[in-house]
């Protein structure tokens, strides 16, 4: 190595150093597409207060609801690219380019990966009144009616919505979609009796499900919840090969410097091994992931092929 390509690769390690060191310089905003108090906003709101110590700076939740999320994605797209303006983003960030004919971003052209910070379980539940005391049964059921029976969601595109699709494709069952404005509106028409089934989050629906008042009958994940071990995955229980996770990450503007990527990621999965995080996460019935940027914009990569071919294939049509 010449000495001028050393001293050339010592400055740019130095000025990488001294980014990181600066960062960040002031307060930290970051965007959650939904309304206070869902499972996304709690993800945010557990993280985001201990992150702040531990950056030095204060995490500011801003809840940018509307356009099934493309309001808050779009804030941070059109941000400056410094770091101290983060998207908490949900599927819709990777499904929307093909759920709507306009959309202003392309995930892998606008935004750069952070880390996957969290996951919850799906949990196909139904009214306690339905004469389905598993997967099977209920497929049973609802091959026996086509059309009879009906689900709600938060939304047409929505991460329940999309799940309960797929899992009509995959049991070749038929029941009728209601939209509503958010997931909590929908399960307390479920809980009320008004609807038949949904695909909840398992943030929304375990006090229910403990209450007696809705039944769980497989959870949507590859592995059992463990918040209810009992319950089997509804892949194992019928509808093999079935998979529909929920997940929350934070992804920032392209063109961040690196060195704040690292920093955040650093200081992100350091924040979700404390045990108090750890507890507060698995209490809430979410589960720390923490993994590389690189990692995490794979699997971004991967739920947009995914998605973008139910959607597809279903001819799901935005509102």
């Amino acid at each position: 190595m010449s000495i001028f390509r050393f001293v050339s690769t010592l400055l740019f390690v130095f000025a990488a150093t001294v980014q990181a060191a600066d960062y960040p310089q002031r307060p930290i905003r970051l965007v959650v597409p939904y309304a206070a108090g869902g499972s996304t906003d709690t993800v945010a709101r557990i993280v985001g207060a201990r992150l702040g110590e531990r950056l030095g700076q204060q995490i500011v939740v801003d809840n940018r609801t509307g356009a099934g999320t493309l309001i808050g994605t779009e804030i941070v797209q059109h941000a400056t690219a410094d770091g101290h303006v983060l998207l908490m983003a949900t599927p819709p960030l990777a499904v929307n380019p093909s759920l709507y004919a306009k959309v202003s971003y392309a995930v892998e052209r606008d935004f750069v990966a952070v880390t996957n910070v969290a996951g919850s379980s799906n949990l196909l539940v139904v009214h306690p009144s339905l004469p389905a005391n598993s997967v099977s049964e209920l497929v049973a059921l609802l091959k026996a009616a086509p059309g009879k029976y009906n689900y709600g969601s938060s939304g047409v595109g929505g991460a329940g919505h999309l799940a309960m699709a797929l899992f009509e494709s995959m049991a070749g069952v038929d029941v009728v979609h209601v939209p509503y404005k958010g997931g909590a509106p929908a399960v307390v028409d479920l809980v009320a009796g008004r609807l038949t089934l949904m695909m909840a989050n398992l943030t929304t629906a375990q006090p229910h499900i403990r209450a007696g008042k809705l039944r769980g009958l497989g959870v949507g994940k590859v592995k059992r919840s463990p918040l209810f071990p009992e319950m089997p995955t509804i892949a194992e229980a019928g509808v093999k090969g079935y998979e529909a996770n929920n997940w929350n990450g934070v992804v920032a503007p392209t063109g961040t410097p690196r060195p704040a990527i690292e920093r955040l990621h650093q200081e992100i999965v350091a924040t979700l091994k404390e045990p108090a995080i750890a507890d507060r996460m698995a209490r809430a019935g979410l589960e720390p992931v923490g993994d590389t940027p690189a990692e995490f914009a794979q699997y971004l990569k991967s739920e947009a092929a995914k998605w973008g071919k139910l959607v597809k294939s279903a001819g799901i049509k935005p509102e």
